[in-house]
């Protein structure tokens, strides 16, 4: 009788060019302190060629601005962000949305829009609960007005 083997995916190990960069350890708990714990306003995320992985290079604090966190975003490199969006409902009633961002700076690199892009699946399966995507390439298609009407 044949024994059939299932085949478990470790997607915080898997590196190659093809398939996008690994996952830092701490990305999924710093997930969960900005979505339970209201620890942070944002995180960014940036890829580490040397490390072939995805890592945490900034957190803001839940007394930074939209304006603090798009100045967080640089100009010319591509990142990955979550955004905490507090708002009031039409109800007066206060929500906060969490956003995925995946920013894309048409004047980035190449080699840069290309491990965002394929690196994009494995850390949007370690950050599962957030709300909503945007995919931004320039300032315009992350206008705090884009995230007010999404949310609503």
């Amino acid at each position: 009788m044949a024994f059939m083997r299932s085949h478990c995916v470790d997607y915080s190990l898997q590196s190659n060019a093809s398939s996008g960069m690994g996952v830092a350890p701490n990305i999924r708990e710093t997930f969960v302190e900005l979505q339970m714990k209201k620890a942070f306003r944002y995180v960014i995320f940036k890829i580490e060629e040397k490390q072939k992985q995805v890592v945490v290079e900034k957190t803001g604090a839940t007394t930074e601005s939209y304006d603090d966190f798009l100045a967080s975003l640089p100009e010319n490199d591509c990142r990955y962000a979550l955004y905490d969006f507090d708002f009031v409902t039409g109800e007066n009633v206060q929500k906060s949305k969490i956003f995925f961002i995946a920013w894309s700076p048409s004047t980035s690199r190449i080699r840069a829009k290309m491990l965002y892009s394929t690196s994009k699946d494995r850390i949007k399966h370690e950050l599962d609960g957030f709300h909503y995507e945007i995919q931004a390439t320039d300032p315009s298609e992350v206008d705090i007005e884009v995230l007010r009407e999404r949310a609503h």
